[in-house]
C-alpha cells in the first residue's frame, strides 16, 4: 500500500469519526431523528433476523437416524459371519472382507458430486435418494440367497454402499439447519447414534439369524430370512422419508444459520469452497487425524470375526456380541460427548482427550485379546468402543466450528472420505499382518497410527468460527436493544 493511500484512508477515518461525534452531540441535544443514521453505523446489525426452534426437528433427526441405522447394519452383516458366507458362496476371506470395504471404496469417488447435490438441492432430495438406493439394494440381496449368486449379492451391497454416500455427511448438516446453538452437538450425536446402532445390530443379529449349519438349503433359508427382514424395514423407511422428511424449517434456528441462508446461491461456488477448506490448515490436520481414528475403527470392525475366531474357535455369536459391546459403549460415549460439548464448547480439549483414550483402549485390547478369557475381551472392547466410536460426532462438530460458514456437508464429506481411504488401507494391511504374524501384531500396527493421530490432534488450532458468529450476533442484539432504549428515552 502506498503512502498516499494510507494518508487517504486516515483522512476518511478522521472524517468518519467527526461525523460520529457530531451525531452523538445532536442526540445529546435531543435530536432523536438521527437515531436511524446512528443505528446504521453500529456494525450493520440493526435488523437481526427472527429465529425459532420447531418441535418437528426431533422427528427429522429421528427419521434420519433410523434410515442411517438400516444402511449401516448392512455394512457389517457379511463380515461378522465371515466364515459362514465363505462356505455358502465358496469364496475366500479376503473376498468377504470386500463386502465391508466396498462401503469405503464407493464413498471415495462419489462423495464430491453428492456433497455438491446436497448444497444445490438440499436435505430432502438427498434423503429420498439415499433411502431409494438403500431399499433397492436390500431387494437385490433378497434375490441372491443362492450359493451361485455371489455376483448378485455383491451388486446389492454396492447399491447399499452407494446409498451410504448420501448418509454419512448428514448429521452435522441436519444439526445446523434444524437445531439451536445450545443443542447442535447433541443433535449431531443423535444423528451419528443411528449409524452406530445399525452397526451394533449388524454385529448382533446376523450370527443369530444365520447359524453355522452344513446343509446348504437350510443355510440359504436362514440367509433369505435375514435379507427379507432388512428389505421390509428399508421399504417402510423409504415411504416415511418421502412423506415426512422436510427440507428445512420456515425460520432459521440460529443467527449463524440465518447468515448462511442470506448468501445468494449465485454467490456460492462449490469448487471455491473446497479450495478454501483445503487451505484451512487446522481443518487439514483434522481430516488426517479423523481418518486415522475412524479408519482404525473400520479395520477392527471388519476383521473382528477373524480375530475372535482365531483365539476362541466356534464363538461366532460371541464375536457378534463383542462387536455389539464396542458400538453400544461408543453410542453412550457419543451422547455424553455431544452433551458435554453443548455445555462447555471445549472442542479441542475434548477431542484430544478422547483421541488419547482411544489409543489407551486399543493398547489394552491388543494386550488382552489372547488371554483366553472372553469376559476380559468384552470389557476391553467396551472401553475401546466408548472412546473410539464416541470420537465420531466430535470430529464432525469440530470440523463445522473450524470451517464455518462453509457447508457442513462438504466438511463432513472430506472427513468421511479420509476415513474411507484409511479404512481400506488399514483393513487390507491389518488382515495381511494377521495372516502372517497374528492378531497382536495387527493390533500393534493400528496403535502406531493412533499415536501419530494423537500427536497431530495436539497441533490443531482451536478456531471456533461458528461459536464466534453466534456470540457476535448476540452481542450485537444487546447493543441494538440498548441503543433503541436510549433513543426512546430521548424522544
Amino acid at each position: 500500500m502506498s503512502e498516499k493511500q494510507s494518508l487517504g484512508e486516515t483522512k476518511l477515518n478522521v472524517d468518519q469519526t467527526k461525523a460520529d461525534l457530531e451525531n452523538h452531540a445532536k442526540l445529546e441535544a435531543g435530536e432523536p431523528a438521527q437515531c436511524a443514521d446512528e443505528r446504521s453505523r453500529m456494525g450493520g446489525h440493526e435488523a437481526l433476523q427472527p429465529t425459532r426452534l420447531y418441535k418437528r426437528r426431533w422427528l427429522i433427526v429421528f427419521l434420519f437416524s433410523t434410515y442411517s441405522l438400516c444402511n449401516s447394519y448392512q455394512w457389517i452383516q457379511y463380515g461378522i459371519i465371515n466364515n459362514i458366507f465363505m462356505k455358502f458362496y465358496k469364496v475366500d476371506a479376503f473376498t468377504i472382507d470386500w463386502m465391508s470395504m466396498i462401503y469405503m471404496l464407493t464413498y471415495i469417488p462419489f462423495i464430491f458430486p453428492v456433497t455438491w447435490l446436497l448444497d444445490k438441492k438440499g436435505l430432502r432430495v438427498v434423503a429420498v435418494v439415499a433411502t431409494a438406493f438403500n431399499c433397492a439394494g436390500t431387494w437385490i440381496k433378497v434375490a441372491s440367497a443362492r450359493p451361485n449368486l455371489f455376483a448378485v449379492t455383491l451388486l446389492g451391497q454396492f447399491a447399499c454402499s452407494f446409498a451410504q454416500v448420501f448418509i454419512l455427511g448428514m448429521p452435522s448438516r441436519i444439526a445446523s439447519v434444524w437445531f439451536g446453538s445450545g443443542e447442535v452437538s447433541t443433535a449431531c450425536s443423535i444423528g451419528v447414534f443411528g449409524n452406530q446402532l445399525g452397526i451394533a445390530i449388524g454385529f448382533l443379529v446376523p450370527p443369530i439369524l444365520v447359524p453355522n449349519v452344513d446343509d446348504m438349503d437350510e443355510l440359504a433359508h436362514h440367509i433369505s430370512i435375514m435379507f427379507y427382514i432388512t428389505a421390509g424395514v428399508a421399504t417402510v423407511l423409504f415411504i416415511l422419508v418421502v412423506f415426512l422428511f422436510q427440507e428445512r424449517p420456515e425460520l432459521p434456528p440460529t443467527q449463524a444459520q440465518a447468515t448462511a441462508r442470506s448468501i445468494p446461491p449465485e454467490q456460492y461456488s462449490y469448487i471455491a469452497s473446497i479450495c478454501r477448506l483445503l487451505r484451512n490448515w487446522p481443518f487439514i490436520l483434522l481430516i488426517i487425524t479423523y481418518g486415522l481414528n475412524v479408519g482404525c475403527f473400520y479395520a477392527v470392525s471388519t476383521l473382528l470375526n477373524r480375530m475372535i475366531i482365531e483365539h476362541y474357535p466356534g464363538e461366532e455369536v460371541n464375536a457378534g456380541r463383542i462387536g455389539l459391546t464396542i458400538v453400544i459403549a461408543g453410542m453412550v460415549g457419543s451422547l455424553i460427548c455431544g452433551v458435554w460439548l453443548d455445555k462447555t464448547k471445549t472442542y479441542k480439549q475434548t477431542t484430544l482427550a478422547v483421541y488419547f483414550m482411544s489409543l489407551v483402549g486399543m493398547i489394552i485390547y491388543a494386550a488382552t485379546l489372547n488371554l483366553g478369557h472372553l469376559w476380559v475381551v468384552f470389557v476391553t472392547a467396551g472401553a475401546l468402543g466408548f472412546f473410539m466410536t464416541g470420537y465420531l460426532p466430535l470430529g464432525f462438530e469440530f470440523a463445522v466450528e473450524l470451517t464455518y460458514p462453509e457447508s457442513e456437508g462438504t466438511s463432513s464429506g472430506l472427513l468421511n472420505c479420509s476415513a474411507q481411504v484409511f479404512g481400506i488401507i488399514f483393513t487390507i494391511c491389518q488382515g495381511k499382518i494377521i495372516d502372517f504374524y497374528g492378531t497382536r501384531a495387527g493390533n500393534i500396527f493400528l496403535c502406531v497410527f493412533l499415536v501419530i493421530g494423537t500427536i497431530m490432534t495436539g497441533f490443531i488450532k482451536s478456531d471456533l468460527r461458528r461459536q464466534n458468529a453466534n456470540l457476535s450476533a448476540k452481542a450485537a442484539a444487546v447493543s441494538v436493544k440498548g441503543f433503541n432504549a436510549l433513543c426512546f428515552c430521548w424522544s
